[in-house]
């Protein structure tokens, strides 16, 4: 598919989070996904994470979510993911990101 295409199609938001077990990050995911504020959510890991945390140095293996949601439900499920996280500073990075149109109106939860 050529870039331009996809450059011009309707945005889709990606939320990145990590959770310290895999049980915590999939129910996390699955809540997400069934009460409608993302399309998908996928859990990678173990991973090691390597992060300053109250002056010390930190390495702990952790489990990462890649959350795919629609810009009209991006608010909601950031607000829900801090609610439901166990982390008293959950990470919780934001992205815009082009996709292919029909892509993207799964996502949004449009029929294409």
């Amino acid at each position: 598919m050529p870039a331009e295409r996809i450059a011009q199609s309707p945005q889709v938001v990606l939320i990145l989070s990590t959770f310290g077990t895999a049980e915590a990050a999939e129910a996390c995911g699955r809540q997400l996904v069934t009460d409608g504020l993302a399309a998908c959510v996928q859990v990678d890991g173990p991973i090691r994470s390597i992060y300053r945390w109250r002056d010390e140095v930190q390495i702990d293996e952790e489990f990462r979510l890649l959350i795919k949601t629609s810009p009209a439900a991006a608010a909601n499920c950031q607000t829900t993911l801090e609610q439901v996280h166990p982390y008293d500073l959950p990470e919780i990075v934001v992205l815009d990101a082009a996709a292919s149109p029909a892509y993207a109106a799964w996502v949004a939860g449009t029929p294409t």
